[in-house]
């Protein structure tokens, strides 16, 4: 919907009470000012709920889009209206995890409703500890196995695009879809 027309929105502030009092009498002068309370109408109910604009959670629809590009939230126009306000909520904080464990399970869990677990550490390493022997060589790969949540199946082809754009370029990441929560492997 466009704010720029709305029919019968009332202006807050009238222009024809605030004409001197020589006009307030002049039939001509009211009726212009009154078509300009009907342009201007839109602008100051915008002006006014300028904060609600800013907040995704109660933003106009349209306006959502617009929010996620200024925080480089994923949008898509297919989501419900909720995930995608959702997605701009959350946003910053997917933006600090992103490249992470926990940054690739949010976003599974977030944008295509599935549960996740990474394992693997891509083939980094690291010790706080002065003198620490060396570790044995990782695998260098990244496993994520993938299990339905919100939905009852789970989008192969969706979940790779989510974890080869999540993933660091540089490490092999491998996606297992599974009917349900893996069986605990003795961990």
């Amino acid at each position: 919907m466009s704010r720029a027309a709305v029919p019968g929105l009332p202006s807050r502030h009238p222009i024809g009470g605030l004409l001197p009092a020589l006009y307030a009498d002049d039939d001509f002068a009211q009726r212009f000012t009154a078509g300009l309370d009907t342009v201007l109408a839109p602008v100051f109910s915008t002006l006014d709920n300028l904060p609600a604009y800013l907040d995704p959670r109660v933003a106009p629809a349209d306006f959502v889009a617009w929010l996620a590009s200024w925080v480089g939230a994923a949008d898509d126009p297919e989501w419900p209206a909720e995930l995608r306000r959702e997605a701009v909520v959350r946003a910053v904080e997917l933006h600090r995890w992103r490249g992470t464990r926990r940054g690739l399970v949010e976003r599974l869990r977030l944008t295509l409703g599935v549960h996740a677990e990474v394992s693997g550490d891509g083939g980094a390493v690291w010790s706080r500890t002065p003198g620490t022997p060396l570790p044995p060589a990782p695998s260098g790969e990244v496993l994520v196995r993938v299990w339905p949540d919100r939905e009852p199946e789970v989008d192969a082809v969706r979940v790779r695009e989510v974890v080869r754009a999540h993933c660091p370029v540089h490490v092999p990441c491998r996606v297992e879809i599974l009917s349900g929560p893996p069986a605990d492997e003795g961990r």
